[in-house]
């Protein structure tokens, strides 16, 4: 789960880039191990978002990011001016 705090006026391009059918979302669906993204809008921040990646599991994510680690921080790169902020802010296995 990410939490990010988007740049006043990029809040459209905030969410086509981190929608469930956004740029991030097609990158990861590289991988057969990605189930999925949920793109959620604070109600009291509303500039602030969450992203929740779901994969079968946390090797299956630290795997992608090892074999796509390049492609992967170009992408973060190029995004990184949407926002003023980003946070890991954890792993929740569904077990």
């Amino acid at each position: 789960m990410w939490e990010f705090q988007v740049r006043p006026g990029c809040e459209d391009a905030f969410l086509q880039a981190y929608a469930p059918d956004g740029i991030w979302a097609r990158f990861f669906r590289r991988s057969p191990e990605f189930l999925g993204l949920d793109l959620m809008r604070s109600s009291r921040h509303p500039a602030r978002f969450f992203t929740l990646d779901a994969w079968t599991s946390e090797a299956a994510f630290r795997s992608f990011c090892e074999e796509n680690g390049e492609s992967y921080e170009r992408l973060d790169v190029k995004l990184a001016g949407l926002t003023e902020w980003e946070r890991r802010i954890g792993a929740f296995p569904s077990e």
